[in-house]
């Protein structure tokens, strides 16, 4: 229990020193000046014996009934300048004008404000009028309303020079001091601005005129760029609308013109196809039939020209065999028939004389002597009806084989005729009295040069 009283002893006195501290700490704010009064304190530039501290932007100790703390603002402050003033001319103006102050900084200027304000800061705009109304008074009364006019700034500074030292007593100091209007109550400024406002009005007047022609004149051209921007839009909005026309008309066309040519592609197609089909029997045609038949004919021409080129070459063997067979004979048959011709002259000579005994028997049996003499000279006979054929250059034989027997049948007719003939003959002669072995002519049976005899052979 003894411990739990000396803590709660120990908190109570906690607690009574945090309150003794916090009536006891006083913390000065960034725009104001503690003022502690009760004891003296020596501050640089200020008199030795000073009873009270000035404390800034800290805080400090204060002893309660003992010392006293006060707050001096150091917030920027402004006052509203009235002023009647005469000028040197001795015409009346009223300046008006703002004056922005505040509290100096330093110790000095915050103890002078002190000492002045501390009790009074509301006051403080009030006192700082005047003392600007009268040093503006001052100063507009040596300056004339041209001065004024032309140069505020000089004002301004005369005004800010000449309030400097009463101010810093004050421990005020001036930021800024704007002279906002010069007000003429009797129109001194504005007569003395007449020639001016005059010539200002002029020139306004002409500048005006200039202003109202150059602009009439950028009407006109503007007016005539609308007008041809106008036109020009009407162009090219009828262009467009030409285009979009034309476009629309196209649209319209492009199906029937897209049926069209996708229809007429199907007929190119089916052409194409058509004529690929085509192409292809004709191919399969030739192929199939024409080829066939061109090697068929092929091969049967071949064949029967070279069928007729054999035969023609039999046939021409045969007719240069025959012929040279036939030039061979008619060329012995000649010699031998001169031959013969001489042998029977020599022998008819050699004969005459059976030829009486012979003309004696023949009186006697002509058949049995023409006989005779027929027998004896059959194979001149023959030879002589062979001759016929010597010239032939060609022989076709018709029937072949049977041709041929028929052929031999009629030289052995023309060797019975010859018979006849010769009885004929002997008969003649015998009326004639002329004897055929005498060496009389016998007649002939005439044979042409050359014959052709065709023999078919199928």
């Amino acid at each position: 229990m003894f411990v739990g009283v000396i803590a709660g002893a120990a908190v109570a006195s906690l607690l009574v020193l945090t309150g003794l501290f916090k009536l006891m700490w006083r913390v000065a704010e960034p725009n104001e000046a503690l003022i502690i009064s009760g004891s003296k304190h020596r501050l640089e530039g200020l008199e030795e014996g000073m009873g009270f501290r000035i404390v800034t932007g800290r805080g400090t100790l204060v002893l309660p009934g003992v010392q006293a703390v006060r707050k001096l603002s150091l917030d920027l402050n402004q006052t509203e300048l009235h002023v009647d003033c005469v000028t040197h001319q001795g015409i009346p103006l009223k300046v008006r004008g703002v004056v922005i102050f505040k509290v100096g900084d330093d110790f000095v200027s915050i103890a002078n404000a002190a000492r002045r304000f501390l009790d009074q800061q509301k006051l403080m705009a009030e006192r700082v009028h005047t003392v600007f109304a009268g040093h503006l008074r001052a100063i507009v009364g040596g300056l004339t309303v041209e001065d004024m006019i032309r140069d505020r700034e000089k004002l301004t500074g005369q005004a800010r020079a000449a309030c400097g030292t009463e101010m810093e007593k004050l421990g005020l100091i001036v930021d800024s001091l704007q002279i906002h209007e010069i007000e003429d109550p009797t129109g001194y400024i504005k007569n003395l601005s007449a020639p001016h406002t005059a010539a200002v009005r002029r020139d306004a007047r002409i500048a005006q005129a200039e202003a109202d022609r150059l602009a009439t004149e950028a009407e006109q051209q503007a007016f005539a760029r609308m007008a041809e921007a106008t036109r020009d839009s009407e162009i090219l909005k009828a262009g467009y609308q030409a285009e979009q026309d034309k476009a629309a008309a196209t649209a319209r066309q492009a199906g029937p013109l897209a049926e069209a040519g996708a229809r007429q592609e199907v007929v190119i197609q089916e052409t194409r196809v058509a004529e690929l089909e085509a192409h292809r029997r004709e191919q399969q045609l030739q192929a199939d039939v024409r080829k066939p038949a061109d090697a068929k004919a092929y091969e049967q021409r071949t064949l029967a020209d070279a069928e007729r080129d054999a035969r023609m070459s039999v046939a021409e063997a045969k007719a240069r065999e025959t012929r040279a067979t036939g030039e061979a004979e008619a060329a012995a048959t000649q010699a031998k028939g001169l031959a013969e011709a001489e042998a029977l002259r020599a022998k008819g000579l050699a004969e005459a004389e059976a030829i009486k005994a012979r003309a004696a028997a023949l009186a006697e049996n002509q058949e049995a002597v023409v006989a005779q003499q027929l027998a004896e000279n059959w194979p001149e006979i023959v030879r002589a009806g062979a001759s016929a054929f010597g010239n032939v250059d060609n022989m076709v034989l018709l029937n072949g084989a049977d041709g041929m027997a028929d052929l031999f049948a009629k030289a052995l007719t023309m060797g019975g005729t010859g018979l006849g003939l010769a009885r004929q003959l002997l008969a003649s002669m015998n009326q004639n009295g002329t004897s055929p072995v005498n060496g009389a002519s016998v007649p002939k049976v005439p044979v042409s040069s050359t014959r052709k005899v065709q023999v078919d052979e199928g």
